[in-house]
This record gives structure tokens, C-alpha cells and sequence, in this order.
């Protein structure tokens, strides 16, 4: 399996507020911009809102615009994932007003808004179910950053409720396009906060693939620097971490977003990072995929995005491909050259986290925490260390079908 290359669609044309005044040659220009990285396939997101405004109203012409975008990407040589509930995007949350206020609602437990959703979503699969191109559906992003704190105004919920809602929506998407790679996808929170409602299990079980999101913002740049062993090898942890729960030994793992965000990633430091994140990744095996967030800059005249929003691209407002670009088409253009084979990483670092469905000690996986820690300092020998839950760590069946050999604690690793 060569892994896909690909990168999170951001219009260069009033962000995704695009899909207010939908203009199909400005996407087909971005596409084309896209498509010159040598990129494969694209991530698009449409704002929930604008598509689903009344509980029982799904615009149809809506829909129509983002069939044609999928089409217009097969112009370009791209398949697209689609995903669906949004949910929040660059610190702005996207909730229905049937949701909200006066009609305020749990997302995810409410019968009627969780009969809603799972239309929704079955609605954009059914409409893309023929097209080649399309991949498949993402239930939403980062949707899990509702479920409790340090969201302002939570759908507090608990695992359990996590878990079936997960199996509804995928269940949704796959009414809609049977045997597409449907997944769901969570911001870092489900492997590192003790008491978060989405846990490992689910993320590594659930779904075709695992759906990693790797962010260095989150303590790991501030701790270790920006060009640290474990900043230029965090998207790496998250997919070997990934591993740890997955019940398949070659289940597939998507590093979903991955990007260079500044002040903690400096801008002339962004192709380096780029080129380590990437290189680290590959290192890994069964990836399915990198896709970078994010196609194009948001552009300055759109007002309150955190600064970091505003230079991620690859490309500029005027489609101009930057350094960070650069650095990503010549990642691509290396791995068809030399082919994708890493080799087993044979040494594996305990995980114990307590129960493993829940994770009650997840935070030591987080950056500081022990297991994070060790790894990196693991990673800065050379040791290229696997994870491996505690309750595995003597599975010789399970450890043979990884490919691992030897088995260290954190402790031990220090």
C-alpha cells in the first residue's frame, strides 16, 4: 500500500463561507493549484448549517454544489472525502439554530437532532455513492470537542454515548454509500485528557481506518522546541500511539491534519517541519494517507481567527505555492520514486492507561506525561519504539504480528 497524498481544502475565496456564494470556476481554479503539488485527493468540509437549517430540510441545491466540487476534483485527478457534520473549524463552531437557544439540544443523545444528523449524513453519501472519485464520508471534525470541557457550552456525554453515536452515524454513512471508507475523526483530546467522552478504543476500532490529528500547538512545541526530536516526530506517536488500541495489526491509520502552525512552528522553519512531520510519518507503517491542513491561506480580510489560521497553506490567497508547499510536493515526488517499506519497529514502550476501553490515565500519553516522554527520548537513540497497551505487553501472538521483539516500560526507557 503506497500511501495517498493529499491536503484539507480551504478555498482561497471566502474561506468556507465559500458555500454562501458557491462559484465552481474559483473552486476549479483552486483545484488546479492543488492538483500542481501533485496531490491526490483533497478533504472537504460542508458548514452544517448552511446544508441542514431546518431539522427537517436539507437543501437540495446545497447538495448539488457539493456534487459538482467532487466532480470538478475528478477533473483535476482528485478524490475527495467529505465530511459531514461541521461542527467547528479554526476555533468557529458551526451548530444548527435547531440545536441552539431556545431549541438547545444534545447533539449527541437528543432522539430527533441524532435521527437528523444520520439523515444528513446518509443524504452526501447517497448523492456521491456513484462517483469514483469520492471516498468517502468523515462524520465530522474534531466533532468530540463538544462532548465536555473546555468547550464553553458542552453536550456533556460519557463513553458509552460516544460509542453509540459513532456506530449511528458510520452506520448512516454506510447506508448512503455501501463499501465507501467511511471514519470518524477527533482532535487529540480522545488520546490525551483522562476524562474525555471519546476515547482510543473507539477511535482505532471504529470506522475503515484510524483518523490521526496531530497538532504540535498543544504543549509539544512549547516543551520541546520547534524543531525538537518530539515536535518533528509527534504525527509519528500519534499513529504508533494509534496503534496501541487497534485490534487489527495493520489496521490502516490516516494522518488526517497535520500542519505548521506559527508562532510555536516559526514561518521560515515551516518546509523543515514539513519535511521531518512527513519523513517521521512515513516511518510508520500501514499509513493510509497524509493530508496537510491546509490547501490555501485564510485570507487577512476575513476578521477573529487565531493568527495561526491565517498562514497554514500551502498555497497563498493568489494560489502561489510557499515554501511549506514546496517541501510537501518534493515529499511526494520522493516517495514514488523510492517506494513505501518501513521497516518493523521492533522495540515497543508499555501503555498502561488502566482499563483500555476508557483510558482512565490517558493523560500520560499527552505531552509531559510519562509515556510521551519516553518515547521521545527513545526516538532521540534511535530506537524508532513502538506502543503497546499493558494489557498486550505479554501477548506473544499479538507482539509477533506487530513485528516486536522487546518490550520496555517508561521507567525502563528513562
Amino acid at each position: 500500500m503506497t500511501p495517498r497524498f493529499g491536503v484539507n481544502y480551504t478555498p482561497s475565496q471566502g474561506w468556507f463561507h465559500h458555500w454562501l456564494d458557491f462559484d465552481i470556476d474559483a473552486v476549479r481554479a483552486d483545484l488546479d493549484s492543488v492538483a500542481r503539488l501533485g496531490l491526490d485527493h483533497i478533504r472537504v468540509f460542508p458548514l452544517w448549517p448552511l446544508f441542514q437549517p431546518n431539522r427537517t430540510l436539507i437543501r437540495p441545491r446545497a447538495v448539488e454544489q457539493l456534487v459538482a466540487l467532487v466532480d470538478a476534483a475528478a477533473e483535476h485527478g482528485l478524490d475527495v472525502n467529505v465530511d459531514g457534520l461541521q461542527g467547528h473549524l479554526s476555533s468557529f463552531d458551526f451548530l444548527p439554530s435547531w440545536t441552539a437557544t431556545w431549541h438547545r439540544r444534545n447533539i449527541f443523545t437528543d432522539p430527533d437532532v441524532v435521527a437528523a444528523e444520520a439523515e444528513y449524513l446518509r443524504t452526501l453519501a447517497a448523492a456521491l455513492a456513484d462517483r469514483p472519485n469520492f471516498l468517502g464520508m468523515t462524520v465530522g471534525n474534531e466533532i468530540n470537542q463538544f462532548s465536555g470541557p473546555p468547550h464553553p457550552d458542552p453536550d456533556p456525554i460519557g463513553p458509552a454515548e460516544a460509542d453509540a453515536w459513532l456506530r449511528l452515524m458510520l452506520d448512516a454513512c454506510e447506508r448512503g454509500a455501501p463499501g465507501k471508507l467511511h471514519l470518524h475523526a477527533e482532535y487529540d483530546a480522545a488520546w490525551y485528557q483522562d476524562d474525555h467522552a471519546f476515547t482510543p478504543a473507539q477511535a482505532a476500532r471504529l470506522g475503515f481506518a484510524t483518523a490521526v490529528h496531530s497538532w504540535v500547538f498543544n504543549g509539544t512545541a512549547q516543551r520541546h522546541g520547534h524543531a525538537g526530536v518530539a515536535t518533528e516526530h509527534h504525527a509519528a506517536y500519534m499513529i504508533e500511539l494509534s496503534k496501541a488500541w487497534a485490534t487489527d495489526p495493520h489496521r490502516p491509520v490516516w494522518l488526517q491534519e497535520v500542519g505548521a502552525p506559527a508562532p510555536v512552528v516559526p514561518p521560515e522553519h515551516a518546509a523543515a517541519f514539513a519535511t521531518a512531520t512527513i519523513e517521521g510519518a512515513l516511518d510508520c507503517a500501514d499509513v493510509w494517507g497524509v493530508t496537510w491542513w491546509c490547501s490555501h491561506d485564510v485570507a487577512r480580510s476575513l476578521a477573529d481567527f487565531p493568527e495561526l489560521e491565517y498562514t497554514l497553506g500551502l498555497l497563498t490567497n493568489d494560489r502561489e505555492i510557499k515554501p511549506a508547499g514546496t517541501a510537501v510536493a518534493r515529499a511526494v515526488a520522493e516517495l514514488r520514486d523510492r517506494g513505501y517499506a518501513p521497516r518493523p519497529r521492533t522495540t515497543a514502550l508499555v501503555v498502561d492507561v488502566g482499563d483500555s476501553l476508557t483510558a482512565p490515565r490517558r493523560a500520560g500519553c499527552a505531552p509531559g506525561g510519562e509515556v510521551f516522554e519516553a518515547w521521545a527520548a527513545l526516538t532521540a537513540q534511535g530506537v524508532r519504539p513502538a506502543l503497546v497497551l499493558a494489557d498486550r505487553a505479554a501477548d506473544a501472538e499479538h507482539l509477533a504480528a506487530r513485528g516486536i521483539t522487546e518490550v520496555v516500560t517508561p521507567a525502563q526507557a528513562r
